[in-house]
């Protein structure tokens, strides 16, 4: 039977125990870790420059060929560790190669931080006697430990994150566990290894095992510091919605200026067309859309100096938009069937043959609450209808968007005029006046605007609301 695993790496960072675990995969006598074979400033462990024939030189210049001579050269599993700072060829490589068993070693990022500060500060990065150890006291600066728990988190979701989309799975240990016996075998088990121990090794001992009030002069400014450190991204505003493509065939060049426009679904569109269109006197239909990405590269590259936009709406009207040109007649075929489930499961009462005689204002709004309630649900997962990106909120189209371009401004409805002409002046094109977008349905938004609709507005489009500072809807 073949082996699942040829070799395997240790993901870990600096002051998480990774040289106590290299120690402890090493009573395995059919596990062989060799160190950080890819520091970028020696190869295994410190002052060697060299292993198994490849030296640094080699290394940079065919980086994968020493995890081969490792696989040659050893009798057994061969491993090594792997920080955030090492070569990432290398990362991408081992995270996609399902022969390589990823073992992923956690700390608390406090404790490794205060750790590192003192080892930096007492030159001791590995103990092996207590007699030989050296302490220190450090100063805890909350800026520099944000730094440090930002790029370990970052590194973190980069391995779950490819593990993920690879369909593999990593054996996950934390810092507390790496002395447990029974936790090692298992480690070894997950990689393949026929061998147990039953005991850790005393090579490596703890070298900071005093509690944090000893350690850190400024103890209580560093609880302060961290309460006001958001630990469980308490802050963070849920996001189910689907990851979307560019859309780059929807995207529009203007027929002379060296303009790029990303229309935001449902979002103004026609005004824009024709101020793009009379920038350079042509007819809408002479604008270039339908574009493939290798096109928009092309012109991309033609076009020094261009420039990118985007025009974003008001959530609330921009949800009333939807509500009217896709839901509330019956005639678009696209959403015949979200609009049956919107009437039967959600209270959305828009006329069932879309025949608008009777509707009248009050029974206008109530389908329109109603629908802002269900687009809460829908955006959420909650529901069985799809994320259309007709109502998908625009921080998510952008997302898709920015996936192969960025756009230069971020333009909103009510300051539209303005926006365009400084982006014209900009380019030394001459300003044109834009009108303003057509209104759809048998009711305007300010009929029928109140306090709850904008609370259902916000409760649905929270995302929206707050990376891109929206406020209360005023009738623009």
């Amino acid at each position: 039977m073949s082996k699942q695993f040829e070799y395997f790496v240790v993901f870990a960072e600096m002051r998480t125990g990774s040289n106590f675990l290299e120690a402890s995969l090493n009573e395995f006598s059919d596990l062989h870790c060799y160190g950080e074979a890819y520091n970028p400033h020696f190869v295994g462990h410190h002052n060697k420059d060299a292993m198994f024939g490849v030296d640094m030189a080699q290394r940079e210049i065919s980086p994968l060929s020493l995890i081969e001579r490792m696989k040659e050269n050893t009798d057994g599993f061969p491993g090594f560790r792997f920080f955030n700072d090492h070569d990432p060829r290398v990362m991408a490589h081992v995270l996609e190669d399902p022969k390589c068993a990823k073992i992923i070693l956690t700390r608390n990022p406090l404790d490794s931080y205060v750790s590192l500060k003192i080892a930096a500060q007492t030159g001791q990065w590995k103990l092996s006697d207590m007699k030989q150890r050296r302490s220190a006291t450090i100063t805890f600066d909350r800026d520099e430990f944000l730094t440090h728990l930002e790029a370990k988190q970052a590194f973190q979701l980069d391995i779950l994150k490819s593990m993920q989309v690879s369909g593999q799975t990593g054996f996950y240990v934390a810092y507390e566990d790496i002395g447990d016996v029974d936790v090692l075998n298992g480690m070894a088990r997950f990689i393949g290894s026929s061998e147990r121990i039953d005991a850790t090794p005393n090579s490596v001992k703890k070298q900071n095992p005093s509690e944090l009030e000893d350690k850190v002069t400024n103890y209580d400014q560093m609880v302060k510091d961290l309460a006001s450190i958001d630990h469980f991204a308490l802050s963070n505003t849920p996001n189910f919605e689907p990851r979307r493509g560019p859309g780059v065939p929807g995207f529009y060049l203007a027929a002379e200026a060296p303009l790029l426009f990303i229309p935001v679904a449902a979002s103004p569109k026609a005004s824009v067309l024709d101020w793009l269109a009379a920038l350079d006197d042509v007819d809408v239909e002479d604008l270039q859309t339908n574009l493939s990405q290798k096109i928009l590269r092309q012109w991309k590259r033609g076009h020094p100096g261009h420039r990118s936009f985007t025009v974003l709406r008001h959530p609330l009207e921009r949800a009333h938009r939807v509500f009217c040109e896709y839901i509330l007649p019956k005639r678009n075929d696209n959403f015949a069937d979200p609009r049956k489930v919107m009437r039967n499961k959600y209270g959305v009462a828009v006329p069932n043959q879309g025949d608008m005689d009777g509707y009248t204002k009050i029974e206008h709004r109530a389908a329109f609450a109603n629908f802002l309630k269900f687009l809460k649900g829908n955006l959420a997962g909650q529901t069985s209808v799809r994320i259309d990106a007709m109502w998908a909120t625009q921080s998510a189209l952008l997302q898709g968007a920015a996936g192969f371009v960025l756009p230069d401004a971020i333009l909103r409805e009510d300051e539209l005029s303005d926006g365009l002409n400084a982006l014209a002046a900009s380019l030394g094109e001459e300003t044109v006046s834009i009108h303003d977008e057509p209104e759809i349905g048998p009711f305007s938004l300010a009929d029928i605007y109140d306090d709850e609709l904008e609370k259902l507005a916000m409760a649905a489009y929270r995302k929206d609301y707050i990376s891109f500072g929206f406020g209360r809807w005023d009738g623009n």
